[in-house]
C-alpha cells in the first residue's frame, strides 16, 4: 500500500478545516452535524475523524487555527488591522471565522470543559498583541502614560465589541473613522517642538 506524503495530509486536513469553518459558522456547533460536516468537506465521516478524533477536537482546531492567523496579523500589523481585516470582509457577509469566533465566546459561557481546554490555547492572541505593542512602544510609537496590559486589554475589548456589532448585523461600512480613532488613542503624541 503506498504511503500518503505530508503534503497530502495538509491538504485534506485543510480541506477538512475549511468546510468545517463554514458549516459551524452556518450551523453553529450544535447544528453542525456529521452529516452537514461531510457535505460541506466533501469527505466521509471516516476521513474527518482520521484526522480529528471527535467533533470538539475538530472545533478546537479551527479555532486554534483562526486565533494563530489573527495572531500573524497582529504581529505584523497590529490588533487594530483585524478589526480592520473583519469590517473588509464582513460588511455585507460576516466573514466564517465571525461565525466561529461567535460559536466560541458561546461555548466559553456554556461549557466549562470548553473553557478549561480554551483557555491553554487563548493566550496567543494576548501574547501577540503584548509583544507588538511592546516593539511600538521601543519605537517611539505608543503612549508611555498607560501600562502595556491595560492597552492589551483595551483593544482585546474593542475587538470582542465590534464582533458583537457585526454578529448583530449591524452597519459597519462607517466604522474605520473609529478604528482610526482607537489606533489614536494608543499612539504616542510628540510635543509640537519634539524631533520626530
Amino acid at each position: 500500500m503506498p504511503r500518503v506524503s505530508q503534503d497530502h495530509l495538509a491538504a485534506r486536513r485543510r480541506q477538512i478545516l475549511d468546510g468545517a469553518r463554514a458549516c459551524f459558522a452556518r450551523h453553529g456547533y450544535e447544528g453542525a452535524t456529521v452529516r452537514r460536516l461531510e457535505e460541506a468537506t466533501g469527505l466521509s465521516r471516516g476521513a474527518i475523524f482520521h484526522h480529528f478524533r471527535d467533533k470538539e477536537s475538530l472545533f478546537l482546531a479551527l479555532a486554534e487555527d483562526d486565533a494563530a492567523r489573527m495572531a500573524d496579523v497582529v504581529a505584523a500589523q497590529g490588533l487594530v488591522q483585524v478589526m480592520r481585516d473583519l469590517l473588509a470582509n464582513g460588511s455585507a457577509h460576516p466573514a466564517d471565522w465571525l461565525g466561529t469566533r461567535l460559536e466560541v465566546s458561546r461555548r466559553l459561557r456554556t461549557d466549562p470543559e470548553f473553557r478549561a481546554r480554551w483557555a491553554e490555547r487563548s493566550e496567543q492572541l494576548t501574547v501577540a498583541t503584548r509583544n507588538r505593542l511592546a516593539r511600538q512602544r521601543e519605537a517611539g510609537n505608543l503612549r508611555d502614560d498607560i501600562d502595556i496590559e491595560v492597552l492589551t486589554a483595551f483593544l482585546e475589548l474593542v475587538l470582542e465589541g465590534l464582533v458583537s456589532h457585526v454578529a448583530m448585523g449591524l452597519p459597519a461600512d462607517d466604522l474605520e473613522p473609529v478604528l482610526d480613532l482607537v489606533e489614536e488613542t494608543v499612539r504616542r503624541h510628540r510635543a509640537r517642538d519634539e524631533p520626530r
